[in-house]
């Protein structure tokens, strides 16, 4: 390969980068190709290494790029289609819902979740594990809390951990009538746990779409689900719901 200067542009460096190295993708590399390393692509396109770093970071954050451990970065695949939101408002854990449940935790949640819940900070809440595959590859992982109200016959129910426990919450949770819901999404980093989970490294970009559900009229649960950015691309209908689509097939996106 020759050697490609960038011209001086009004832009920031690092976004022409990206825009020439998303060219490269589409017409040097394949799905799943290993990319060259850090010092051999800042010398080709004539760039500091920090500079590459920053478009790189951008590709990856736009799912063209994939840092896989132990690999380096390669070409991402398609993004999947995973269905996030229907228009019929439905509980976690109802007929056709493809989560699948890990475990089950009684524990204090994050302070921004106690605030939904209205609950004390300190009160331990039932703290459903969940996680979601898709085409055999991880696209996302959940937390969903569940105070002791939401659930009050739970403790006749002999599951005391495990998948067994999450379901039996679940199960309880749908007795109550569901009123509504909403949601939010936002951009964040992949915190260990989750990183681990999903297979990409701690601060990789993800999307977190927090859901509260609504029963009696208070949050009676909310479901704080992690999905790979790389991997998962998010658009609204006109119910409010959201949905993840496949992406045109390309050769290297």
């Amino acid at each position: 390969m020759g050697t490609t200067q960038l011209e001086t542009v009004p832009e920031p460096k690092y976004w022409h980068l990206k825009t020439v190295l998303s060219e490269a993708l589409d017409s040097e590399f394949t799905v799943g190709e290993i990319l060259p390393n850090e010092r051999d692509l800042a010398a080709r396109f004539g760039v500091a290494r920090a500079t590459l770093r920053q478009a790189l970071e951008q590709l990856e954050l736009e799912g063209r790029l994939q840092r896989r451990r132990g690999v380096g970065t390669t070409v991402a695949p398609p993004r999947v289609g995973v269905a996030v939101g229907s228009e019929q408002h439905t509980w976690p854990g109802a007929a056709g819902d493809a989560w699948q449940p890990a475990d089950c935790a009684l524990a204090a949640p994050p302070l921004r979740v106690a605030d939904l819940l209205e609950t004390d900070r300190d009160e331990a809440v039932h703290t459903v594990r969940r996680s979601r595959v898709t085409h055999g590859q991880p696209v996302a992982a959940e937390l969903l809390y569940i105070p002791a109200s939401s659930v009050p016959d739970l403790s006749s129910i002999d599951a005391p951990a495990g998948p067994a426990r999450a379901r039996a919450v679940l199960r309880e949770l749908q007795r109550l009538e569901l009123e509504g819901e909403d949601r939010a999404v936002e951009l964040g980093s992949a915190r260990a746990d989750d990183a681990k989970e999903l297979d990409r490294l701690p601060g990789a970009p993800v999307l977190v779409v927090t859901t509260r559900f609504f029963a009696e009229g208070r949050t009676a649960a909310v479901s704080v689900a992690t999905y790979r950015a790389d991997t998962c691309r998010l658009t609204f209908g006109d119910a409010g719901g959201v949905e993840i689509h496949h992406t045109p097939e390309r050769r290297a996106s």
